[in-house]
């Protein structure tokens, strides 16, 4: 948890959304060791490779201080270039991680999302209820006007996760994945978008959601930049 006195200067540091077991929390170092460790206990399948950056290629520590420092780098993002990376725990214990960026956000509040498991926790439904709470925050909690996301057209499971929480197909890329092409499936939800599924998500979470310290995040984001 956060200190008040964090929290009064960094607000990102407060934020929380809760569903009943479920609960995205801003990642402290503490959440980032056992994040990071359960990271080096395996993602995916090392056959294949969902990331756009192999991250998770190397032996379990390589692939554990992968998470440190893309963490530790990310924290100062907030404001023009928002990144916000939160921890997801089930039932009191770290899963995976889940989070969103985009540029000039006064403006163009618009998000892309990404998010990971560890493989132990693969398979139970989590991946859509982390997803559905994240957009939740996002759109009733910050006032996003749209979230994006992506995924290999290989990568059967994060597919069907955005069609299931209600994203709409938005088109493809091409991209370079270790050496080879790739095609990334788009998808983008709109505020009318989530307005029409927002129903639905509070089934698939199973409990209502709770939002902590949103205001004052919400506020600093709305303060001008240089």
């Amino acid at each position: 948890m956060a200190s008040d006195a964090l929290t009064e200067l960094w607000p990102a540091a407060g934020v929380r959304a809760r569903a009943g077991d479920l609960e995205l929390r801003w990642i402290d170092d503490d959440l980032l060791v056992q994040l990071a460790e359960l990271a080096g206990r395996g993602v995916h399948d090392p056959a294949t490779m969902p990331f756009y950056t192999p991250w998770t290629r190397g032996t379990a520590e390589q692939v554990a201080r992968s998470v440190l420092t893309y963490q530790w780098a990310v924290r100062q993002n907030v404001g023009q270039k928002l990144t916000l990376e939160f921890a997801v725990l089930s039932k009191g214990v770290v899963v995976g991680s889940q989070g969103a960026s985009g540029s000039d956000w006064p403006v163009l509040r618009e998000v892309e999302t990404g998010s990971w498991l560890g493989l132990e926790y693969q398979g139970h439904g989590i991946g859509s209820r982390m997803r559905a709470l994240m957009l939740h925050l996002l759109f009733e909690g910050l006032g996003a006007d749209h979230v994006t996301s992506g995924a290999f057209d290989d990568n059967v499971r994060s597919n069907a996760v955005s069609r299931k929480v209600g994203y709409e197909f938005d088109g493809i890329a091409r991209v370079a994945r270790e050496g080879a092409a790739g095609t990334v499936n788009r998808y983008r939800m709109s505020r009318e978008r989530w307005l029409e599924v927002r129903d639905r998500h509070v089934e698939l979470l199973g409990a209502p959601v709770e939002l902590e310290g949103v205001e004052r995040f919400r506020a600093q984001l709305e303060q001008p930049h240089d």
